[in-house]
């Protein structure tokens, strides 16, 4: 379906010259430009006209008239742009296109100009409160650094690369869009020297919180690799008791099944090293349900002497990476008691695994990380879409 459209000798009533808001008169017309509009009955639909350009009396600019119904890509309709950006959300540009009857490369220009647009326009001037987290974007190390708002719960700024310079370009952006770096009071994180270190450099009023999950994840870490090096210095190289119990080790007792339940309870009583390293991951959790944070700090470095404590009885390499739990949790121990003054988590940058999942997929078959910060953007930066 083909609609032709020309103007009316009323449009030049009301415009205006885009540069002194002159008087302008109809100058020519362009060759005739279509644009794709939404399906008629399933139809494709497409406007066809020949623009015409005005020229202003005063300062003799002449322009071309854009037409109300032209979106923010030269050939599409803004109601064609809104649809196409609705399906974005749920779909892979792959199939948008498929669905929509439109090159890839069209609707990545087309995603490209709204994103821009919006995030251009977009306020933080109230950031106070973020976390950063590192996301892979493919093998190799390839590695983009996320920056969001924890309290309006939105992705405010991504850039390649996991080092120190990736807090000075945050900032940089962060100004740029009426924010200040020393209004910046906390920032969650994991042990990552390089973003602590960026963090420290750059604002001067921040409290680095290094987040639980990331301590009780370096514990679990730590639980596996004690059940892997006790296999190893068994006399026939892998221990019975511990064959199929990775995920028992892994996993909360309350979350067990009573399969699982039954089963620790029988290990419980081998004098196990590693029911004895999953105590100890199990007592470290604990630590995060006292109120006071004296009462944390006295817990942790008891917690440490009692790791080092039982390491000593034990051959030097069993408890090894305990022992290394233990030296990061004193190392860190300032970032770590900051999470009871603040009570700040990463618990959103961690719920934002399946985004970043559901975004690589968007983004896949494309080298450029480009494309892969845009989609994060697009779906969790809460940005104004569409722009029109």
């Amino acid at each position: 379906m083909i609609l032709t459209v020309r103007e009316t000798d009323r449009l030049w009533e009301a415009e205006r010259c885009p540069g002194d808001g002159g008087y302008v008169f109809c100058y020519d017309h362009t060759e005739e430009i279509v644009w794709r509009h939404l399906n008629v009955f399933q139809h494709r639909c497409e406007i066809h006209c020949r623009l015409p350009r005005g020229k202003c009396r005063q300062c003799g600019k002449v322009y071309r008239v854009r037409p109300p119904w032209e979106g923010l890509s030269t050939h599409f309709t803004k109601e064609f742009e809104a649809y196409a950006l609705l399906l974005m959300r749920e779909m892979p540009m792959a199939r948008v296109a498929e669905v929509v009857e439109e090159t890839d490369t069209r609707l990545w220009r087309m995603l490209f100009r709204h994103v821009d647009a919006a995030y251009e326009e977009a306020d933080f001037s109230r950031v106070c409160c973020v976390g950063v987290d590192e996301l892979n974007i493919r093998k190799g190390q390839k590695y983009i650094s996320v920056f969001a708002d924890l309290i309006a719960k939105r992705v405010i700024f991504a850039t390649e690369g996991k080092d120190k310079e990736s807090w000075t370009r945050f900032v940089e952006t962060l100004e740029k869009h009426n924010g200040h770096r020393h209004a910046i009071t906390q920032a969650s994180m994991d042990m990552s020297v390089a973003y602590e270190r960026g963090a420290a450099a750059t604002c001067r009023n921040v409290q680095v919180v290094f987040d639980k999950f990331h301590v009780i994840s370096h514990a679990n870490q730590a639980v596996d690799e004690v059940r892997r090096t006790e296999n190893r210095l068994s006399r026939t190289g892998e221990k019975p008791q511990l064959r199929k119990t990775q995920w028992i080790w892994r996993k909360n007792p309350e979350n067990l099944t009573e399969k699982e339940r039954a089963r620790l309870e029988k290990l419980d009583q081998e004098n196990l090293a590693t029911a004895k390293a999953y105590q100890m991951r199990l007592c470290l959790q604990d630590i995060y349900r006292m109120e006071h944070v004296h009462q944390a700090k006295a817990r942790f470095l008891a917690w440490c002497r009692w790791v080092r404590w039982t390491a000593k009885k034990h051959p030097s390499l069993l408890f090894a990476s305990m022992v290394k739990v233990a030296q990061m949790i004193q190392n860190h121990l300032s970032g770590i008691l900051a999470h009871w003054k603040w009570r700040l988590t990463n618990a959103f940058m961690e719920g934002l695994n399946s985004v970043f999942q559901a975004t690589k997929r968007k983004a896949r078959g494309y080298r450029s990380s480009e494309y892969l910060i845009t989609m994060l953007y697009f779906i969790a930066g809460k940005l104004r879409l569409p722009q029109f």
